[in-house]
């Protein structure tokens, strides 16, 4: 079943681009991760089959993993066990089943934690054109999709309409404080470690990854302790995962995530037919099967099991 939104008897709590977000009470709440896509900013019209399950069972998979590593928000993302707790989302549980999480309620920081193991995507246009990422120099000779010396961690705005702005670690600490600030960089140099090592056994680059994080303390003060994982956890829609086989820096690599789409959008804007704003153009059937094939790919590869969602692929 394909999902662009859903309307569940739960208080409403923000509509993302991908996600539906309810309150279930004041210390949980409930991700439903819906079918939309998004590109560029721009929600498209169209769903993805299967993306919304993909996303949900890989970041519970990887929670699964980290878990007694990270402290994160996960309580259960298996579909019967939530409505045995919440009965009222029964006549929900076709729409529901496989992609959506109950989880611990926190205040999200309102930074990105970007962490970048090889220069690429908009960190590559900023160095291409001034040797720099948010600012900050980098060193010379450094080629497309190149392996940095060490990950780099580059923390970006949390924008709900618009781009993501990178940003220095200088500016995070201006936003979030200098311990919380030293508290998500060790931990998103955790996460990635980990998942970066893990993929590799699986012939998976993580170029990069991009985590949020949130604070569960109720008593005043900072406590690194309470700082835990939320959101999705190294899904293609926050990772850049490019097969090891074939990989050359130089040039862009293929990789596991919407690129077709992306890939569609960008030919679009180069005849005219799309500025880049909202409503975006209209997605043939292919680029909607070749991205919905990327997400089931990857999972695949990862997990090395079948999707959860009534499917054999």
């Amino acid at each position: 079943m394909l999902v662009a939104e859903t309307g569940l008897p739960l208080p409403l709590l923000r509509r993302g681009k991908v996600r539906d977000v309810y309150e279930v009470d004041p210390e949980r709440i409930l991700l439903v991760t819906t079918d939309r896509v998004s590109a560029f900013d721009v929600v498209m019209s169209e769903t993805i089959p299967f993306k919304g399950a993909v996303l949900t069972q890989l970041t519970a998979w990887w929670l699964g993993k980290l878990a007694g590593r990270v402290r994160h928000h996960m309580l259960t993302a298996d579909s019967d066990e939530i409505i045995r707790e919440l009965p009222s989302l029964s006549q929900h549980a076709d729409e529901l089943r496989d992609r959506m999480t109950l989880c611990v309620r926190a205040d999200v920081y309102p930074v990105e934690c970007v962490i970048r193991g090889h220069i690429a995507g908009s960190a590559w246009k900023e160095y291409e054109a001034q040797g720099t990422l948010a600012g900050e120099k980098l060193p010379s000779n450094l080629r497309e999709a190149d392996p940095l010396p060490v990950p780099l961690f580059s923390p970006a705005t949390k924008a709900e309409q618009g781009h993501d702005e990178n940003i220095t670690i200088s500016k995070m600490r201006e936003i979030v404080g200098s311990d919380a600030a030293a508290e998500l960089e060790r931990l998103t140099r955790l996460v990635y470690d980990y998942g970066r090592a893990l993929a590799g056994e699986r012939g998976i680059i993580i170029a990069d990854a991009k985590l949020e994080f949130g604070y569960a303390g109720a008593s005043p003060g900072f406590d690194p302790a309470e700082v835990i994982l939320v959101d999705e956890v190294l899904t293609p829609d926050s990772s850049r995962f490019w097969p090891q086989e074939g990989f050359e820096p130089g040039r862009a690599q293929p990789s596991f995530d919407k690129q077709p789409l992306r890939d569609y959008l960008d030919g679009e804007r180069r005849l005219g037919n799309w500025n880049g704003d909202y409503p975006p153009p209209p997605l043939p059937p292919d680029v909607v099967q070749a991205t919905s094939d990327r997400y089931l790919d990857i999972f695949r590869r990862l997990t090395g099991a079948p999707l959860r969602n009534g499917t054999t692929n």
